[in-house]
């Protein structure tokens, strides 16, 4: 038995508004698209963007005997983080810059850590976290 390839699942408030914002500030492409789910790609990477649109647990007085469950609550949108692999870290930060998609701690170039990468913190539209990630040999 072997594991491969992982895709991240991100949740997302406004679907259309999620599918335009990675294909403009992110250059993903869509492969698929619905009401509540969306499929992305660029190169080899991938991303699913599900909808987290619930927002009928606002209302509701009688959340002690009825708990929230849905499991797609409009607050879920932007607690998710997702690392994708690249083969240029100072590529993508050029690219994520001039897109305006940098997440607000980061500096003036892709920060190298101590377990020997490269990364580029960024924030999608619902403020989801997407390191791009260059392993350096």
């Amino acid at each position: 038995m072997g594991f491969s390839r992982t895709v991240p699942a991100l949740p997302v408030r406004d679907m259309p508004a999620a599918i335009a914002f990675y294909e403009t500030r992110f250059g993903f492409d869509v492969v698929h698209s619905d009401e509540g789910f969306a499929k992305l790609e660029r190169d080899d990477a991938q991303v699913h963007l599900w909808l987290a649109g619930d927002t009928d647990w606002r209302a509701r007085p009688d959340l002690v005997e009825r708990p929230i469950v849905s499991g797609a609550e409009d607050f879920l949108a932007g607690t998710a983080s997702c690392r994708i692999d690249v083969d240029s870290a100072d590529d993508v930060f050029a690219e994520m810059r001039a897109a305006g998609v940098l997440h607000r701690t980061h500096g003036d170039g892709a920060k190298t850590t101590t377990w020997r990468t490269r990364e580029v913190d960024t924030l999608d539209l619902d403020g989801n976290l997407l390191t791009f990630v260059e392993r350096l040999a």
